[in-house]
């Protein structure tokens, strides 16, 4: 029915695709200024309470601005120095939207804001608000106006938020280089499978489409919640990916229908009705696969969710109602010049038959490949973001390393205990037990300031008192904090406190976020597995396919883990990309990852078992019908792999590793996805199955014909009569030769 609708008025149809395209444009235009910034933070745990006691109760908080001084000659304690930092200090805490301020000048000149040589001293800060109020108002004057330098000192400015300011920035300037080179590499790559520069076009143009109709959706989505601004990256991403995907797969379909003599309107008529159901099919998985970052309770992966979802929806209407009208409109003109190859003298059907005739042996020698390859993420560490994550040409970065460098301890990310009723009297036994923690140097409290047990400091005024309750300032090691910042939380929150406390600052709040995403991890999996097994089965009618596609899918993505851990987390070709490895890997980037790549992967998928499930629906052939389903699918899955892994590859250029680790963990994913897998474990399985790959139980045979969504079948009535009576109709690799791909 849709079909013959667009085939109708193709003209209107294109006419108000255009329209839509422009006014989405206009929309998604403004959507980047209404996207939100985000904190790695879990809303609700013990270390945001921690947050929301110490500013309420005492006026202050984990600092998130600092500034590095540096005497231009002597030390930070000769005279001069020390009155421009006093100065300093006063003049950042009177700073609109700063909420406190201190420094090594004004605390008692504390070791632990000064480097071991004398020359450096901190001034930290405490601005109250969330990211988009402290990146976006207040850093952007703040920052220039302190970045300076004169006789006397050097001031550089840092600070959580002052890193990830930076990183949004080169991120941006990442994606946007990315894109210049992204789409004139595709659209070579698509004259180069199609042949023809207008069909190329035609395609790239349902990729734009995708990207602004899910950008103009976006927007829509933040007049309910808030949407982080890497939303709008994943956008671009997958929108030129999955709309070209798409694009290759209807026009594909096209071309064969219209060298089997078909008229062009009936032509288009029977693509949407067979391919444009395996997009919605396609579309569904991907989307689900995504849907599943819902139940993280952390807004800058739900946004993920938002962005994967929006691109589905505007890449599947761009590929089903929009392009077939220009289909119609185009006629014969995107078929491709010259002779095309027989499907059985094809590679791909050849390369499947040999594998279908030695299927243990050449499908277990992939899959030890894949295991090999996958293998480094056993020793796989998940750690907390930093500084790190920017080039080392990156101001903020040039700061940190000076810090790493000079300081032995780390006061700018010192954890905060928070007692709303603690009594600040009873506070110095509980702060000598504290610093007696591997890797504490230093507790401040009302009671004094302690290391190794005993008390060095009297007590720095009231600083740590406030209307009721008392606070202590645990200040760790750079050593300890680089080593195991997750631990010292631990061991710290192990420790019995005379009173109730809460235990927060920011490697507190990194942890809490950490294991938020690392607890939900067998779930999302469990979510992302059931959500696209029963996409699969309605699809398909057969439990063995979904779980069989399932299990590929993992061999797939234990690959591009096995890379991240390999590159990214041990540090082997850091010179090659630029980066500083950390030895570990922040979680929720692979999250990220493993959703994109699993619903692409079945996205592959389930464009490879439509050809071969509708071959078997014809011939009712279980062996026959794999080679020669391979080779019509073959082509398109190995030319959108190519032109995907391009997409993802082009943001391994970046210089934010999060882009990186992006860029080229999903192109390798999609490249292994597309040969090992698709090439040789699907055949190598599916011949070792037979008539097992489309096996369900009675009942849920029954349920599949009532709710599942199948073409009419066009089995000869004796193949169908056959099927029914149970008796085979095939067991050798073969297939007719007459049709062509």
């Amino acid at each position: 029915m849709l079909g013959r609708l667009v085939t109708g008025r193709p003209w209107w149809v294109v006419a108000v695709s255009v329209i839509v395209f422009v006014l989405a444009g206009a929309i998604g235009a403004g959507t980047l200024n209404v996207l939100s910034l985000n904190r790695f933070e879990a809303p609700g745990s013990e270390s945001m309470r921690a947050r929301d006691a110490l500013a309420a109760g005492f006026g202050t908080g984990s600092p998130n601005v600092a500034l590095l001084v540096t005497a231009q000659s002597g030390t930070v304690d000769s005279p001069a120095v020390a009155a421009a930092g006093k100065a300093l200090t006063a003049e950042l805490a009177a700073y609109p939207g700063v909420g406190d301020a201190w420094s090594y000048w004004t605390n008692d000149n504390s070791t632990t804001l000064r480097s071991d040589d004398a020359r450096q001293a901190m001034v930290l800060a405490w601005v109250p608000g969330d990211a988009n109020e402290v990146r976006r108002s207040i850093l952007p004057t703040l920052s220039p106006l302190f970045n300076r330098s004169d006789a006397t000192t050097r001031v550089e400015v840092g600070g959580g938020d002052e890193v990830f300011r930076q990183v949004m920035g080169q991120a941006r300037e990442d994606f946007l280089r990315a894109e210049l080179v992204i789409l004139p590499l595709v659209l070579v790559l698509l004259w180069w499978v199609y042949r023809r520069f207008s069909t190329a076009l035609v395609t790239l143009g349902i990729g734009l489409f995708a990207v602004v109709g899910s950008l103009a959706i976006l927007r829509g989505v933040t007049a309910f919640t808030d949407i982080s601004t890497f939303a709008s990256n994943i956008a671009l991403v997958m929108g030129i990916g999955l709309g070209v995907d798409y694009g290759l797969f209807v026009i594909f379909r096209f071309r064969e229908e219209l060298r089997g003599g078909t008229a062009v309107p009936d032509a288009v008529a029977r693509t949407v009705r067979s391919a444009g159901r395996t997009v919605l099919y396609s579309g569904a998985t991907v989307a689900s696969a995504l849907a599943v970052l819902f139940a993280f309770p952390f807004p800058f992966l739900s946004s993920f969710a938002y962005a994967g979802i929006a691109v589905v929806l505007a890449a599947v209407i761009g590929a089903t109602i929009v392009l077939p009208a220009v289909l119609a409109l185009l006629g014969r003109r995107v078929q491709r010049r010259g002779p095309v190859p027989v499907e059985t003298s094809s590679f791909w059907y050849r390369a499947a038959t040999r594998i279908m005739r030695r299927p243990l042996l050449l499908g277990g020698a992939a899959l030890v490949v894949l295991l090999l390859l996958g293998s480094p993420f056993l020793g796989v560490r998940f750690g907390l973001p930093d500084d790190r994550v920017l080039p080392s040409s990156a101001p903020v970065r040039q700061m940190y390393d000076q810090i790493r460098a000079g300081f032995s301890q780390e006061e700018a990310d010192a954890i905060q205990i928070v007692s709303p009723t603690g009594d600040p009297d009873s506070t110095g036994g509980y702060a000598a037990v504290l610093s007696r923690v591997d890797g504490v140097v230093r507790v401040d409290s009302a009671a004094g300031s302690y290391a190794d047990g005993g008390r060095i400091a009297e007590p720095p005024g009231t600083r740590f008192t406030g209307g009721s309750g008392t606070w202590l300032s645990v200040v760790p090691s750079s050593d300890r904090l680089d080593a195991d910042a997750t631990g010292l939380v631990g061991e710290i929150r192990a420790v019995s406190a005379p009173f109730e406390v809460l235990v927060g600052g920011y490697p507190a709040e990194l942890t809490d976020y950490r294991d938020g995403v690392t607890e939900r991890l067998p779930l999302i999996a469990g979510l992302i597995i059931v959500v696209t097994f029963i996409v699969l089965f309605l699809m398909t009618g057969s439990v063995v396919a979904p779980l069989k596609a399932s299990v590929l899918n993992v061999l797939s993505l234990s690959v591009m883990f096995g890379a991240l851990v390999f590159i990214f987390q041990n540090g082997n070709l850091s010179g090659l990309l630029g980066f500083t490895p950390t030895g570990s890997i922040e979680p929720s980037i692979p999250i990220l990852m493993f959703c994109i790549a699993y619903g692409l992967s079945m996205d592959y998928e389930v464009f490879l078992l439509s050809r071969i499930k509708e071959e078997y629906d014809r011939t009712g052939d279980a062996v026959g019908s794999v080679p020669l389903g391979i080779a019509r699918s073959a082509p398109l899955v190995t030319a959108a792999a190519a032109i995907m892994a391009v997409s993802f590859a082009a943001y391994a250029t970046g210089k934010v590793v999060f882009l990186q680790q992006l860029g080229i963990g999903m192109a390798l994913a999609v490249i292994v996805d597309a040969t090992l897998i698709r090439g040789v474990l699907v055949p190598a399985f599916m011949r070792m199955a037979g008539r097992a790959n489309w096996w369900a139980p009675a009942p849920l045979r029954r349920l599949h014909r009532r709710i599942g969504l199948s073409e009419q079948s066009s089995y000869p009535q004796d193949t169908m009569a056959r099927k029914e009576a149970g008796a085979p109709v095939g067991d050798v690799v073969a297939a007719p030769a007459t049709r062509e791909t």
